[in-house]
């Protein structure tokens, strides 16, 4: 096959200009990747990433730089990958040949990936599941950031097929138009093989037995191209992607393009805007479907009923409970997300109902994801052990005009002018406080600060409640009683990222919320000699108990937890550390990582206890008053 000549800066295969590392080793020579960019910060910036990530993987790749000519747009260029993968297909006739977008991360290449015996390999389009695969009503198969094409006549004809679309089609259209093309008119002589949609880090599930390998980038450029390329229709006839069925845009969509427009506000616009989406319930609709709507149902009766578990352990009625999961249990076996929901409502109502006869505690934290998360259910378990109440769960997304406690967590931008806040902190400061709260205290200086710039009171009193641990569940972490092991803990965005852990090390998970598995939990951090974690609030409670801790994060994920990072001194401060304590960035092969150097015994001191554990009263006293 003769390819048109492409006015570009070709690069030699895996090397990138003014990349110093480029010594690896090819671990298969069966396999190569392959990606491009065009020379701009972001996507220059992303290449160097991709091809490290690949160069540590032992993987062979090929990456080009392109010229961008002048007058050409986005859609233009991505119409160029056809052209790049064919020609990359016919330098390697012999071997698999992946495409990865270039803002993508591989964080490995399973076997079960590489090893493909199908024509083609990739995702589903919108990393669907196979409940939802509706392609008669889609417009495309394939989501195209990532695929295999195999060495096979099949194989090679798709990428042949699509690359003499784009050459005689004029249509202005992205890259997964004429893809698309040449699935619809090869698809009945080919095999296929569809990727689990857990196998994306964002998407994974701890439970599912998927180790995720990769994870998604996005630019923004897909959604603001949609309605300016060329569309398919889908198979049987309606147009994919058309909501007239539903009457609704998804909500999804809403909130995907809502966060990439407030991205590009300047700070004294977007605070004003997320603080009117807030107050209206508009990102509530947007956040709190998702915690139940993914549970895992695999239809609307189901999720209607995982949903009313929920409200009906929240609300403390253990009879309404009992008789909805009974009805799950009864109609099939239960998902993993359904069996997350159940985790939540006991918790919820184990809190709700402690003190029979005496009106709860309104307290707003994170609940999210089910079954729940350490340090968001620190709140309640803060709060009751303080005072002996019983605790309302609060949604902290929704608006609420009754007095509520909101305490442990880095949800201020959720403080509304009935708040009564104790401890809370931001993870960004691009963002405005309700300066109509009552405040007794805040995570730390940089939380203060901000909320003096948002015109709220001059806090002077510091502290994240979590630091009460050791009162609250008083176990003790004593040297030379230990087991002589360490103990990683990740945070749950990076509870699947495929980890090396050395000899002597162990792993719990931080997905919990009922008390009785966050006090378990606490009595093994303790048996520990030192603790390894991403996780802050575990951090916190090494802090409180005196173990020996580092706070890590890891390469390619720096963004994977929520926030600018502004968060760790906002603590370290709070609580009257001298050390900052921000996470180190390390690899995934933990025995490479120099973790024993990074670990520092703290201990919250007894006079900062005593001045959060006021403040907790205090804000608790205030809410009954009010009540």
């Amino acid at each position: 096959m003769s390819l048109a000549p492409v006015d570009e800066d070709r690069l030699a295969p895996g090397v990138l200009v003014d990349d110093p590392s480029s010594d690896r080793q090819s671990l298969r020579d069966d396999v190569v990747l392959c990606s491009f960019y065009t020379d701009d910060e972001y996507y220059r910036g992303h290449a160097r990433d991709l091809a490290r990530q690949l160069d540590r993987l032992g993987l062979a790749h090929e990456m080009e730089q392109l010229h961008k000519p002048e007058g050409a747009d986005w859609a233009d260029m991505t119409r160029r990958k056809i052209g790049f993968l064919a020609e990359v297909c016919e330098r390697n006739p012999d071997k698999k040949v992946f495409w990865i977008d270039v803002d993508c991360s591989l964080l490995s290449l399973p076997d079960y990936v590489a090893d493909f015996t199908a024509d083609i390999v990739g995702f589903q389009r919108g990393f669907s599941t196979p409940l939802r695969i509706g392609y008669a009503h889609r417009t495309r198969f394939w989501e195209p950031c990532f695929f295999g094409i195999n060495a096979t006549p099949a194989g090679r004809r798709f990428i042949q097929d699509a690359y003499a679309a784009e050459q005689e089609m004029t249509i202005k259209a992205t890259d997964d138009y004429f893809f698309e093309e040449s699935w619809r008119a090869n698809a009945t002589r080919m095999t296929f093989q569809v990727l689990p949609s857990a196998a994306r880090l964002d998407k994974a599930d701890v439970d599912s037995g998927v180790v995720p390998f990769f994870a998604f980038g996005d630019s923004g450029n897909v959604q603001d191209f949609k309605d300016k390329v060329v569309q398919h229709k889908g198979v049987g006839g309606a147009a994919a992607g058309n909501q007239a069925v539903t009457g609704r845009l998804p909500l999804r969509r809403v909130l995907k393009t809502a966060k990439r427009v407030e991205r590009t506000l300047p700070r004294g616009i977007s605070g004003p805007l997320r603080r009117v989406a807030d107050q209206v319930g508009l990102t509530h609709l947007l956040t709190s479907g998702g915690a139940v709507g993914q549970a895992g149902s695999a239809n609307a009766h189901r999720a209607r009923l995982t949903r009313h578990l929920i409200a009906s352990s929240q609300r403390g009625d253990l009879g309404a409970m009992t008789q909805t999961y009974e009805r799950l249990q009864a109609g099939g076996l239960l998902t993993p997300g359904e069996k997350a929901a159940k985790g939540a409502a006991d918790a919820f109502s184990h809190y709700v109902t402690l003190s029979p006869g005496q009106e709860p505690l309104p307290l707003a934290w994170w609940s999210r994801p089910f079954p729940g998360n350490f340090g968001d259910w620190l709140s309640p378990l803060v709060v009751h052990g303080v005072t002996g109440r019983a605790v309302r769960y609060v949604p902290p997304t929704a608006p609420s005009h009754s007095a509520h406690l909101v305490g442990v967590g880095s949800i201020g931008r959720f403080i509304k002018p009935s708040s009564v806040v104790v401890g809370t902190g931001v993870s960004s400061e691009e963002l405005e406080l309700e300066a109509k709260a009552r405040y007794l205290s805040v995570r730390g200086p940089v939380t203060a600060a901000l909320l003096r710039a948002s015109g709220g009171p001059d806090v002077q009193s510091f502290g994240d409640p979590g630091a009460l641990l050791r009162r609250i569940v008083p176990v003790e972490h004593v040297a030379g009683q230990t087991n002589g092991r360490t103990l990683l803990v990740r945070h749950f965005k990076h509870a699947n990222v495929p980890l090396v852990l050395p000899e002597g090390m162990d792993e719990l998970s931080v997905r919990m919320s009922h008390p009785t598995a966050i006090e378990e939990f606490l009595g093994e951090l303790v048996r520990y000699d030192a603790v390894v974690t991403s996780a802050m609030h575990v951090m916190i409670a090494c802090h409180s108990y005196g173990i020996p801790c580092a706070l890590i994060g890891f390469t390619g994920l720096e963004g994977a937890v929520h926030g600018t990072g502004i968060k760790y001194g906002d603590y370290a401060r709070g609580v009257g550390l001298e050390r900052t304590h921000e996470p180190t960035i390390v690899g995934f092969d933990l025995r490479r990582a120099p973790l024993t150097d990074l670990l520092v015994q703290e201990r919250v001191s007894e006079a900062k206890l005593d001045e959060i554990e006021d403040a907790v009263r205090a804000g608790v006293d205030l809410v009954l008053e009010d009540g």
